[in-house]
């Protein structure tokens, strides 16, 4: 094989993945001429085409799709071999990409980063932000940080995080015209402020579990919202009830901005994880990460 062989199919997976010249020229930082140039030049060689291109998207073409399925694992294999070559070096070192929820990267990721980064520069994160589930194979992510349930079964499982805890909260102002509800039934008299989900589009039921009895609850009320901030905010000013993490609300309960109810129906449950592929050779930098990360020693290995 020439080495414009390995060049050119590492540009047709990344068009082929991307779905997109735009996100591929920007993935292999090149231009979309030269991308596309590329294409040609791999598809004339192999006098066949891999790609089908519309005004408005990219796909594979049956051929393209046979090739892609050989290359990708080809391609991850030697990736991996390469990060792994880093382990010979004084320092760990590298790129690491990890997709994470906006809560658990500010109150687990950030703090060890802020504290690792400085110590090991030749250490490169990016981190996406993204509510949804996020499949870090095909994304090529190096990791994934998601709550422990949502983790799938074939993947290595760390625990980062303590457990964690819902609470559902009003304004003290809300509590002057409506009665503090003592069970789940009782929200149905409330004004609640719904969170519109970013991942599935649906709206949020809250998940609320006393003596082993489990409740998803469909509320309602005059308010939706798609982010969790700003739910607070409308909860604040008393415009109903909200429900979210108790690590959001925690300084706000402190000073009496919020008030706490149905806690008995709040019990704790699996924290967050970090997750990668059982399969993957992990590099020093990613191990490094991993170990600073780890809560408790705590390891779940695939199921």
């Amino acid at each position: 094989m020439h080495r414009e062989d390995l060049v050119d199919l590492n540009s047709f997976m990344a068009v082929a993945e991307e779905r997109s010249f735009t996100r591929a020229a920007a993935r292999l930082n090149t231009s979309q001429s030269a991308l596309s140039h590329t294409i040609r030049r791999l598809e004339t060689r192999l006098g066949v085409r891999l790609l089908t291109r519309t005004t408005r998207s990219v796909a594979p073409t049956a051929a393209g799709e046979r090739l892609l399925g050989t290359l990708r694992p080809a391609l991850e294999d030697i990736a991996s071999e390469l990060s792994s070559l880093s382990e010979l070096r004084e320092k760990p070192a590298g790129l690491i990409r990890i997709t994470t929820s906006r809560h658990a990267a500010v109150a687990v990721l950030w703090p060890v980063l802020e504290r690792l980064l400085p110590e090991y520069p030749d250490i490169q994160v990016e981190v996406n932000i993204s509510s949804g589930l996020t499949d870090i194979v095909a994304e090529r992510f190096d990791a994934g940080i998601r709550l422990g349930e949502q983790v799938a079964k074939d993947m290595i499982a760390v625990r980062i995080s303590p457990e964690l805890r819902m609470a559902v909260v009003g304004a003290p102002a809300y509590f002057e015209t409506h009665p503090k509800p003592v069970m789940p039934q009782d929200l149905s008299a409330h004004q609640c402020i719904n969170l519109r989900m970013l991942s599935s589009g649906g709206l949020y039921a809250w998940e609320l579990e006393k003596d082993g009895r489990e409740l998803k609850v469909r509320v309602d009320g005059q308010l939706t919202f798609n982010d969790s901030q700003v739910m607070l905010e409308a909860a604040r000013a008393g415009m109903g009830l909200a429900c979210t993490l108790e690590d959001n609300v925690r300084p706000m309960l402190a000073d009496g901005t919020l008030v706490r109810v149905l806690e008995d129906w709040c019990p704790p449950f699996a924290g967050y994880h970090l997750y990668y592929p059982s399969r993957r050779q992990p590099s020093a930098a990613f191990t490094l990460l991993v170990d600073a990360l780890r809560y408790k020693g705590t390891e779940v290995q695939p199921r």
